[in-house]
């Protein structure tokens, strides 16, 4: 026995030297957020802000070092609500997750679909950003007055394309400028598209007059010249973008859209939990604050219950927009 004893001791300490490197070498494992397998679904087409959102999470964790081997994938159809359905089917898929925002809110109502955020884990909140309205770089309109003043003239003839559903805040965001412009909201020519990836091809085509999305999803278009930028939906101006709110330019608009992540129905506690903690390291990195100021988009980090809460009140007020707009 005296002669087990130190070499037990010797094991031991070596045990507790090869310990620690193990657990802090940025695989996660140190604070309990690597997820093997963990698969992120978008419900619209690539390019589009739920794509982008997803993709940019997906690398700022892995960078990171918060888990590894995040597969990202598309769904695309009926405003996110295909997608919302399958993660509904998913039930207790504790490596399933999916990226969404006030779309899918607005398509659940508007598609009367069978499933409802209600019937989802809510994980977090993420950003919030402005919609802009642009026009493609030979449209005649050089000002949100000039386009303001033609659709005026003749709402139909000037259709205004969106990649949301109705409900959505592509559709909310023209229909609110509308009504503040004198137009009546039911004589907006409205055209949805299924996410900000399949707008920009008919904004660049002019089979639109204008387009309404999410500034984070034409930002590099706005920058390259390719879109014109007449106005911004929210409160303040987006800082290196030369562009008034619509505010500044008459019209009482005050409109910004949010992004963030829901789960499956039926995850046990630690499942959830863990989904939570991975996005709580995720939103607290170097790498997503980096992200967050790239993409023009603000932080609005809100996690569990609170987000779940916030989500029910989201979907009364879509509720109440629409009834209140008469559509």
């Amino acid at each position: 026995m005296r002669l087990r004893t130190p070499l037990a001791l010797l094991g031991a300490a070596v045990l507790v030297l090869l310990g620690p490197p193990l657990l802090t070498t940025g695989s996660g494992a140190e604070t309990g957020t690597q997820i093997p397998g963990l698969r992120f679904m978008v419900p619209n087409t690539p390019g589009g802000g739920y794509d982008i959102t997803a993709r940019t999470a997906a690398k700022n964790a892995e960078d990171a070092g918060l888990t590894s081997g995040i597969e990202v994938f598309n769904l695309p159809g009926a405003g996110g609500t295909v997608g919302l359905t399958r993660l509904v089917g998913e039930h207790g898929n504790g490596k399933l997750a999916m990226s969404m925002g006030l779309g899918v809110v607005g398509a659940a109502r508007s598609n009367d679909a069978p499933k409802t955020l209600a019937d989802t884990t809510p994980i977090a909140r993420l950003t919030e950003e402005q919609d802009v309205v642009v026009v493609a770089k030979d449209s005649p309109y050089k000002t949100i007055e000039e386009l303001v003043d033609a659709w005026k003239a003749d709402p139909g003839k000037l259709p205004v394309g969106g990649g949301s559903s109705p409900g959505g805040p592509d559709h909310l965001a023209p229909m609110l400028m509308a009504q503040a412009a004198g137009i009546a909201p039911k004589d907006v020519n409205y055209i949805p598209f299924d996410g900000g990836g399949e707008l920009l091809a008919s904004i660049l085509g002019n089979k639109v007059a204008f387009g309404v999305s999410g500034v984070g999803e034409y930002l590099d278009q706005i920058k390259a010249g390719e879109l014109r930028l007449l106005a911004v939906t929210g409160p303040e101006r987006v800082d290196g973008l030369d562009a008034p709110t619509l505010m500044e330019a008459g019209y009482e608009v005050n409109f910004t859209n949010w992004r963030g992540i829901v789960a499956p129905p039926g995850l046990s506690d630690a499942e959830r939990d863990k989904l939570v903690r991975l996005v709580q390291e995720l939103h607290d990195s170097e790498e997503w604050q980096a992200s967050m100021k790239q993409n023009g988009w603000d932080d609005a980090f809100l996690t569990g219950e609170k987000f779940g809460d916030f989500l029910d009140a989201q979907d009364k007020r879509v509720v109440s927009v629409l009834k209140e707009l008469g559509l």
